[in-house]
């Protein structure tokens, strides 16, 4: 899986992983104490510009702050700034003037600066620059009006949403990035304080705090005096936990989720984790290099079973590509898929040339319309069943598929190495368009991202016209460019999977795997 992806997918994570959705409840009244979440594997090292696992980005949301910060409605609305300019290729903030990172230090313009230069240096080696941090980011400080300004060589139609995943790391560990492997150094409303690795994590609530996400501080009596994240790689034992109130919190993707649903004491919430989609590769001697032939095999299936089966019945209607809150709303997927209709999929093959022969399966020219569809076994018994549904459905058709179910390692090298396939079940969770140029559009994998060798000129024209855009102007062009792909059947959006958020004597928001710090809240007596 191309550098792109498997980095995006940590934070939309969509994230792909668990991790991603949102969970929030009534707000309560008792505080103090500590809140208790589970997250599925250690962080390890804790550099925000190192980071390559959603937990990490859980734990580091917590003790770090951003420029700006994104509603739940997907506004974007203060943090380290307090207002921005934006302009094509640039946006100049200006700070609030009282931040103080853990260490009792002020956070300044030229801290914002040294960050920029750090993670964009090239002996950083940081997986986020180049996808969630703009090539050829810049950044100048002016300490004496407290503004910081970030320019991109060319125009960056995202430039300050961007800013929402770049972690700002002040005090000693911004000369020092080896106290960053077991701690934390920011500005944020808690600090590591007791790091188990393997265990847990315990981050203790800073006082004073009073600049977060829209003006948000730390001084509620009903926040916790400390965030407790424990390790806990299964959700059957998650949901033990959380169950028995060892747990205030824990997110769920599989089958336990039913088990922490409708339980009294227990409020959840279900919100979108990512789509589960598949591409056909169109490269030179692939069957799917013929939109007839694509569009045929989506006619012969059933897309809205499909992705029922792919959840086991959890999953919803996708809407489009970037995981929410999306900084573009609307539809773009609804009317831009092909209707169930076997009989039609059947002409259309033999309109194309594929001709049953005596063994049932179709062929052209002496040659057989095999489809070898690869997918991940890290998907669990629901894809595994998905991907036979699929295949029974084509084989109707008269088509020759055979399935792969491959590990993560062997499937990367399959999908962008050996090249050995022809539909991918490929999903891909990001959070801003942008994010996914590298994916759908340029050159072909080796000498680019452009794994399933698409070559969509309407994407490639409203993606450039939309990228010299600023933000929400251009997201008519950014909704028309996703819905190009689904005409042509590029790639083919299925279902959003959902992740379950489950809290016990608390209330909390969590979006894309990352903390509000500032909106938990604890309920009850907790014990």
């Amino acid at each position: 899986m191309n550098r792109a992806r498997v980095v995006a997918a940590c934070l939309a994570a969509s994230l792909l992983v668990a991790g991603c959705g949102s969970g929030s409840s009534q707000a309560g009244s008792a505080g103090g104490d500590a809140f208790s979440f589970a997250i599925k594997s250690d962080p390890g090292l804790l550099d925000p510009a190192q980071v390559q696992n959603t937990n990490t980005y859980t734990a580091l949301s917590l003790a770090y702050d951003t420029l700006v910060n994104i509603a739940p409605d997907g506004r974007v609305v203060t943090g380290l700034a307090k207002k921005w300019d934006v302009k094509p290729s640039s946006v100049t903030f200006t700070l609030r003037p009282d931040v103080t990172c853990t260490d009792g230090s002020p956070v300044r313009a030229s801290t914002i600066a040294a960050n920029v230069t750090h993670i964009t240096d090239p002996a950083t080696k940081s997986p986020a620059y180049g996808v969630l941090v703009p090539e050829g980011l810049t950044a100048k400080a002016d300490d004496a009006n407290d503004t910081v300004t970030l320019s991109t060589p060319e125009p960056f139609a995202f430039i300050l949403q961007s800013t929402r995943y770049l972690f700002m790391v002040c005090g000693k560990g911004l000369t020092d990035r080896s106290l960053l492997k077991t701690s934390t150094s920011g500005s944020g409303p808690f600090q590591l304080t007791t790091a188990r690795p393997n265990q847990s994590y315990t981050f203790t609530r800073r006082t004073g705090y009073a600049w977060g996400a829209g003006g948000a501080t730390a001084s509620d009596p009903a926040m916790p005096d400390s965030v407790v994240l424990k390790v806990v790689g299964s959700e059957s034992t998650a949901a033990n936990l959380l169950l028995s109130h060892q747990l205030n919190a824990a997110q769920f993707a599989g089958p336990d989720r039913a088990r922490v649903t409708n339980v009294p004491g227990i409020t959840t919430t279900a919100q979108p984790n990512g789509t589960q989609e598949f591409f056909f590769h169109q490269g030179a001697g692939h069957p799917g290099q013929d939109p007839a032939v694509r569009k045929a095999l989506l006619q012969g299936v059933d897309l809205h079973d499909l992705g029922a089966i792919a959840t086991g019945g959890t999953g919803e209607r996708p809407t489009g590509l970037v995981t929410q809150p999306r900084p573009c709303p609307g539809d773009t997927v609804a009317g831009h898929l092909p209707a169930y209709d076997p009989r039609a999929a059947e002409a259309a093959l033999e309109a194309a040339g594929w001709h049953r022969s005596g063994d049932g399966v179709r062929r052209k020219d002496g040659k057989k319309l095999t489809v070898r569809m690869i997918y991940g076994t890290s998907g669990g018994e629901t894809m595994a069943a998905a991907a036979e549904y699929l295949a029974g459905a084509w084989k109707k058709t008269g088509v020759d598929v055979r399935l792969r179910a491959l590990s993560d390692a062997a499937y990367g090298e399959t999908e962008t190495v050996t090249q050995d396939w022809d539909v991918d079940w490929a999903p891909i969770g990001v959070t801003l368009p942008t994010q996914l140029l590298g994916t759908l559009s340029g050159p072909f994998t080796p000498d680019g991202g452009n794994f399933a060798h698409l070559t969509n000129t309407t994407y490639e024209k409203l993606t450039s016209q939309a990228s010299k855009l600023p933000g929400t102007a251009g997201c008519t062009k950014w909704a028309a460019s996703e819905s190009a792909l689904f005409d042509s059947g590029d790639l083919i959006p299925i279902v959003d999977k959902t992740l379950t958020t489950a809290a016990h004597d608390a209330t909390f928001r969590i979006t894309a795997g990352l903390f509000d710090p500032t909106s938990i809240r604890m309920t009850g007596a907790g014990k």
